[in-house]
C-alpha cells in the first residue's frame, strides 16, 4: 500500500478524535480516497477507533474488494464508502457513525436543522434514508454494494445523510473536513434537542448556511483539529492556517 506513512497516522488521528469526542465508541469508521489511486479507498481492519494503529489499515477498491488483506477482517460496512466515492468524484473521506443525539432524528418526524454558525456545514437538507423502503426486514446493516449505492443516492450531492435506526453518513473534501462535520453534527442535534424542549426554535436560513461557508477556510479546520489532538493525545501535524482571523469566533 503506496499511501505513505504520514496520511495513515493521520488518519489513525482521526478515529482517536472521533472517538474522544463522543461521535463514535466501538463501532463506527472513518476512510479516506487513496492519494495515490483515486479508485481505492484506506481504511482499518474490523476495530473499535479507540484502538486503532497505523498498522490496522487495509486498501479496497471500489467495490469494496481489500487488496492484501492479510487474513485481517474488515468491516462489513465498507461498502458504504466505496459506493460513495464511486457517486462522488469530489469527496475524499467519509465516516460512518452512530452518535446518540443524531439517533432520533432519523426515526421521527422532526428534521435535523442547522441551529449555530459552526454547524453551519452539515447543510440545510438532511435526507433520511430508511433500508426499508428497497430492502424490507433487513439487520439495518449496508454490507452489499446494492444497498450502498442506495444510500449513495439519497446523499446526493449533500455532506450529510440519517440512516434510519441506524446512524448517519458523512461526506467531505478532505479528512479534516469530514471530522470537523461529523463533531458538530453531534453538537448540533444535542443542541436542537435541547432547545425544543424551550420552544420554537429559530434555524439558520439557507442564506446564512452559504454565508457561513463562503468564510469558512483552513484556519477553521487547524483551530479545531489542534484542539482535537491535543484532546485525544495526539501529535498535531502542523500546517498553515490561511482565512479570516476570526473564523469560528
Amino acid at each position: 500500500m503506496d499511501v505513505g506513512r504520514a496520511a495513515l497516522e493521520e488518519l489513525v488521528t482521526a478515529n482517536r478524535i472521533l472517538a474522544r469526542e463522543g461521535v463514535v465508541d466501538a463501532f463506527g469508521h472513518v476512510s479516506i480516497r487513496s492519494p495515490v489511486a483515486s479508485n481505492r479507498y484506506v481504511m482499518s481492519r474490523a476495530r473499535a477507533p479507540e484502538c486503532i494503529e497505523a498498522e490496522d489499515f487495509m486498501e479496497f477498491t471500489l467495490d469494496g474488494t481489500p487488496l492484501a488483506g492479510g487474513g485481517r477482517t474488515p468491516y462489513a460496512e465498507r461498502f458504504i464508502h466505496g459506493a460513495i466515492y464511486e457517486a462522488r468524484p469530489d469527496v475524499q473521506a467519509v465516516v460512518h457513525h452512530h452518535s446518540p443525539s443524531v439517533i432520533p432524528f432519523g426515526i421521527t418526524g422532526t428534521r435535523l436543522c442547522p441551529v449555530m454558525h459552526m454547524c453551519a456545514s452539515m447543510g440545510s437538507d438532511i435526507p433520511t434514508w430508511d433500508s426499508q423502503t428497497s430492502f424490507g426486514d433487513t439487520n439495518l446493516l449496508v454490507t452489499n454494494m446494492i444497498m450502498a449505492r442506495d444510500l449513495a443516492a439519497a446523499l446526493g450531492p449533500r455532506p450529510v445523510a440519517l440512516m434510519r435506526g441506524h446512524g448517519c453518513v458523512v461526506a467531505g473534501q478532505s479528512l479534516r473536513d469530514v471530522v470537523f462535520n461529523s463533531v458538530y453534527l453531534e453538537l448540533n442535534a444535542d443542541l436542537q434537542m435541547k432547545a425544543s424542549s424551550l420552544g420554537p426554535i429559530t434555524f439558520l436560513t439557507e442564506g446564512e448556511v452559504a454565508a457561513v461557508l463562503s468564510t469558512r477556510s483552513s484556519f477553521t479546520f487547524e483551530r479545531a483539529w489542534e484542539y482535537w489532538c491535543r484532546r485525544a493525545a495526539r501529535p498535531y501535524d502542523v500546517r498553515p492556517m490561511e482565512g479570516p482571523l476570526a473564523a469560528g469566533g
